[in-house]
């Protein structure tokens, strides 16, 4: 069966940490609301209509015969071993999730540099908020963050991916981390990629991975851009340390 993604049409997102996994795997998929008339399915997400039992919150959504998950996480934890991007042990399985859930925990603090009041207002509104935020994260949370996934990467005994044996879905997960990163903080990630040198290798092996280097080179792939998670402010480039 045909996977259906649902997230909205010009931007990565959330909705990108799904598509990698798709296309790294050549799945058969469609993004839904990039077609004719697309956007109407993701007003149905909003709205509940058309779902049975629990509607899905927000998207991304994902529809895969009768079943509806919503939550990336989720998503992909279902997808994995689908597609073969997961564990296939239980003990694998639930450690992929839980650094998946780590990666979320990431994406919404670095949402929360340019948004940090609230998403209803305008980045405009809030950027005295946003540069002080950004500066706490660049200080405190940045090299966290990836120090975590650097020593995940140490711990894994398996192979240079962060479970297993093989590459699985975080891995590809951390590599758009990395890449939304570089856009949004240049001079942070200047600084800070040095002390993450496994991070940055499993970066560098996921971009050379076929079904990630087609796609990476493809329209398929939505640019970076002001809408996104990943923005980039000049006066939020911040180097660690910098107010």
């Amino acid at each position: 069966m045909q996977y259906e993604l649902i997230y909205w049409p010009s931007i990565q997102g959330r909705g990108e940490f799904i598509r990698l996994a798709l296309e790294d795997a050549g799945a058969d998929y469609v993004d839904v609301a990039r077609g004719k008339g697309g956007v109407q399915a993701i007003n149905r997400v909003l709205h509940g209509e058309g779902f049975e039992g629990t509607a899905p919150f927000a998207p991304p959504v994902l529809r895969h015969g009768a079943l509806v998950i919503a939550q990336v996480a989720n998503i992909l934890d279902y997808l994995g071993p689908k597609i073969g991007l997961g564990p296939a042990d239980e003990a694998g399985r639930h450690r992929a999730l839980q650094l998946q859930l780590t990666v979320a925990d990431l994406v919404a603090e670095v949402h929360d540099t340019h948004h940090p009041v609230s998403t209803s207002l305008y980045y405009e509104d809030q950027k005295k908020e946003a540069r002080r935020r950004t500066a706490s994260f660049m200080l405190h949370r940045l090299l966290k963050f990836l120090g975590y996934f650097e020593g995940s990467l140490l711990r894994n005994g398996a192979g240079p991916q962060l479970v297993g044996p093989t590459v699985t879905y975080v891995d590809l997960s951390l590599f758009q981390v990395v890449e939304g990163l570089r856009y949004a903080f240049p001079r942070a990630m200047a600084d800070v990629e040095p002390k993450v040198p496994r991070v940055v290798a499993l970066h560098d092996r996921v971009a050379a991975r076929p079904g990630v280097a087609a796609y990476l080179a493809s329209p398929r792939r939505i640019p970076f851009n002001q809408d996104g998670i990943f923005r980039r402010y000049p006066e939020l480039d911040l180097a660690p340390g910098e107010e």
